[in-house]
Parts: structure tokens; sequence; C-alpha cells
């Protein structure tokens, strides 16, 4: 059992501030603080509006590579599949704006590469299977594209299952077990983050290989129906699956002040049920220094 008091040792052994001053905890071994961390964010923020100073920013904190979502998984249908292909345009065209910056990865050599020569490694990534509608072959097209990961859903019901939002509590339907053979076949990395407890178990149970729940939080540490519970995070580690604690408050906590305490709690609790080895950062935030005036606001309940 980890407890904080111990948590915060390797906190502050670790990276320090850097990312929240949590991310290189994992990385941590007592007496090699020399050693050059490889950190990845499993689901992390990237926008076309970033800065080459802010993305010199992100490097300089350490974050080696990350999962982006590349588009608006709120869609169904041929609207999915057209906002998919625009986001992989959209973000080839951003990568490629800085080639000396980024790598768009499509293999874990490219983490390797990228850390050689000082970039970020980008994987795509999407959070919903909407863009397949019931096509499992657009799953070797975007994979051709360079989409290595997906979730299975996006808080309501699509074809594959039940998101965290949905009136019913159904699972993985019988397409959703087609799409997860799919991935598989793919080595494509599947996600059930958002999805509701039974399309998690569903899902996890159903792969040949782990699964990755990325960015949630402890549903017994905060009720939030984007959490997990207990039964589907021991299931995730079982089947040698990780998984991811966000960065976002209103999923950790209903308290403003000293909300990173909570995160901490969040962390330690995972790794007590899981094991370290099954517990990573998915940090699903923004990168910019934001004010949280009502704009700011506005963009992210329209997110949502």
């Amino acid at each position: 059992m980890i407890d904080r008091r111990h948590f915060i040792k390797l906190a502050s052994a670790g990276s320090g501030a850097a990312y929240l001053g949590i991310n290189s905890i994992f990385n941590y071994i007592p007496g090699q603080q020399n050693k050059k961390p490889l950190i990845i964010d499993a689901m992390g923020e990237l926008r076309d509006i970033y800065s080459r100073d802010l993305i010199k920013k992100m490097l300089g904190s350490g974050l080696n590579s990350m999962a982006i979502t590349l588009c608006d998984p709120k869609t169904f249908e041929d609207e999915a599949y057209d906002v998919a292909m625009d986001g992989i345009k959209l973000y080839d065209n951003y990568l490629n704006k800085y080639p000396d910056l980024f790598i768009k990865a499509t293999t874990v050599s490219d983490i390797d590469k990228a850390r050689k020569e000082g970039k970020l490694a980008i994987f795509y990534y999407f959070q919903t299977t909407t863009q397949y509608g019931r096509d499992l072959n657009r799953i070797d097209q975007f994979y051709n594209l360079g989409i290595r990961s997906s979730q299975m859903t996006y808080n309501y019901q699509n074809w594959a299952g039940s998101g965290c939002k949905e009136r019913t509590g159904a699972g993985l339907t019988y397409f959703g077990l087609e799409v997860v053979e799919k991935m598989n076949n793919k080595r494509m990395l599947i996600d059930v983050s958002h999805a509701n407890s039974a399309t998690m178990a569903d899902t996890i149970k159903a792969s040949k290989y782990p699964v990755i729940n990325s960015h949630t939080g402890c549903m017994s540490v905060f009720k939030n129906v984007r959490n997990t519970s207990d039964e589907n995070i021991k299931l995730l580690a079982n089947k040698g699956g990780v998984v991811g604690l966000c960065q976002m408050r209103p999923f950790l906590t209903n308290l403003r002040e000293g909300a990173f305490e909570h995160y901490l709690n969040h962390i330690i609790y995972a790794i007590n049920i899981a094991g370290e080895d099954h517990v990573c950062i998915g940090s699903d935030r923004d990168h910019r220094v934001v004010e949280m005036t009502e704009e700011y606001i506005a963009e992210l309940k329209a997110e949502e």
C-alpha cells in the first residue's frame, strides 16, 4: 500500500513542479535521479492554435509523447466520418508546420526517435467509434492514415455500446464486439474512457489484448459519471491494462481550493487498487495558461 506521505516524497524527488509535479513519479528510481524519465501523456491536449513557444514549454516540462483527440466526438454517421477526416488533415498540416518539434507517431519506436531528437511524439486518437459507422473497413482506412487508438463510446449510446451518461445500463453491442476484434487484429489500442460500467467491463473481457482507460477518476474517491468503479479498475489491471487519472477538477472534487490534493488522492487510490504498473496520467488538460472568463467557460461547456 502507498500512503500520501510516501507519494509526496516520490513526487518531490521526481520532477518537482514539472507537469504538475507528478508525471515522473512512476519513473523515479532512488539513487538514479540523473536518469532522464520517459513521460507519456495517455490523453493530452494539443490545439492547432498552440504557438511554437508553448510547444517548447511543453517539451521543457519533460513531456516526450502524448495521444491527442483529433475531432469532435459528439458527431454521428456521415458527419462523424467527415469530421474525422478533416481532423486528420488539420493535424497533419499542424505537425508539418513544426517538423523540428513534432513527430507523427505510429509505432513505439517513434517515441525513442522523438526523445533522441528533442521532439514530441504525437499519436492520433479518436474519442469514439462513430466515425466508423457500421463499416469495419473504415478502421483499416483510418489506421492507414495514422490512427492508433480510439474509445468505444463517448458519453451516450452509439453502434458499439453505451456511454457513461446514457439512461440505460446496456453494454457492448454485437457490432461493438466486431469493433473490438477488428481493432485487436490491427493492434490498435482500445480505450474505454467515457463508457458506462457495463460497456467498460464487456470491452475489457472481449479484448485479446490489454486496453486503456486513458482519462478518468476513481468512483470510490469522488462520485461522477465519468469516473471508474473499483471493479472495472481491477478488471482492467488484471488484463494488463492501465487507468489514466485525468486533471479535470469537476471529475475529482467539488472543491475549488486545494483541488490538487484531491488529485493525489485519486492517484494513490488507483495505485492501491490496481498496482503502480497499471496507473498512468491522462491529463485531458489545456496547456495554455487561461483565465476563467465567460468566453473560456463557454468554450469548455461546448466541448462537454
